[in-house]
């Protein structure tokens, strides 16, 4: 009976502290390894299902991307050149449209909005950022296009002299201008958020010190707040990044595309994106055009894995500073 009570009072037994660092660990450890397998299976799969392009008959893939562009390429890197091109172009412009905005904004919910106005603010943007892509290009091509129009023009009148911005612009303007609004808008949650959190992590005896120091609120924001959070606002810009090169809807939806090195952004059927092209070639596409297709997103894997360990590094050296 003694044994009996004993063993009951074993299985009853609390885990002691060391035990559950142990299972703490391991599942710690298992998801780290989930994420390699995950990155290691996709970059598998796009290796695999890219080879036809690589070492299949090249007379074929020669026919399918001539037949993809009209006969203007012929290989592989004459057709994925512009679409790098135009990727890169796209989201640059996307970043830098959305960066300063979203930095004001998230300086703004952090240190100058009430609290229930920053509070009613804050659902605002996280509400943006949950909104599907679809949503976003069918308000740009059906909304934003025929109104934003006027403006192209202007520009295009009064700062024609600069090449960016050389006309005439485009009408209805479903060019690379209008796009990188659209997506600046969708990155622009995104960054807000991650930047408005690390504002408000900033220890408050750091920002009550350069107070008592005399700085105005906006010195103190420049001296405290910003260094402190430059390394999330890198992070923070860098998944915004992350967003806009891998967009495909929005961007199809509204962008007519072309296959140039053009850095003219408010003409028509300049640039495509590789992500749009994809989705725009694939429903029509034979077994040799989805290997070229495959190998087009290999390439943008590799530039999105590129962006974010160049983003990595940065981020470690601000951490250091």
């Amino acid at each position: 009976m003694t044994a009996t009570t004993g063993d009951t009072a074993s299985l009853t037994k609390p885990v002691s502290g060391r035990q559950a660092d142990q299972v703490f660990k391991a599942i710690a450890y298992g998801c780290g390894v989930l994420i390699l397998v995950v990155l290691a299976a996709v970059a598998i799969f796009l290796l695999v299902r890219a080879w036809p392009l690589i070492g299949g008959d090249q007379q074929a893939v020669s026919d399918v991307i001539s037949g993809f562009t009209g006969g203007r390429a012929t290989n592989f890197w004459s057709y994925v050149g512009p679409l790098v091109f135009g990727t890169v172009l796209v989201s640059a412009l996307a970043l830098l449209i959305a960066f300063f905005v979203a930095i004001g904004i998230a300086l703004f919910i952090s240190h100058y909005a009430p609290k229930r106005l920053a509070a009613v603010l804050s659902y605002v943007v996280d509400l943006l950022a949950a909104i599907p892509s679809v949503i976003y290009g069918l308000w740009g091509g059906i909304v934003l296009v025929p109104a934003i129009f006027p403006f192209w023009n202007w520009v295009a009148e009064h700062l024609g002299f600069i090449p960016l911005f050389a006309g005439p612009a485009a009408n209805p303007p479903r060019t690379v201008a209008t796009v990188a609004v659209v997506l600046a808008i969708m990155i622009l949650p995104i960054i807000t958020s991650i930047a408005r959190d690390i504002f408000l992590q900033t220890p408050k005896l750091l920002q009550e010190a350069a107070l008592g120091l005399g700085a105005t609120k906006w010195e103190m924001i420049k001296l405290a707040v910003l260094p402190f959070g430059k390394s999330g606002i890198v992070s923070a810009s860098m998944l915004g990044l992350g967003r806009a090169l891998g967009e495909t809807m929005a961007v199809l939806m509204i962008l007519s595309p072309g296959l140039t090195y053009s850095f003219h952004l408010l003409q028509a059927s300049k640039n495509q994106t590789i992500a749009a092209n994809i989705a725009a070639q694939y429903p029509e596409a034979n077994s040799i055009g989805v290997s070229v297709l495959i190998g087009t997103g290999l390439v943008l894997f590799i530039i999105t894995f590129l962006v974010n360990l160049i983003a990595r590094k940065i981020t470690q050296k601000a951490s250091v500073k």
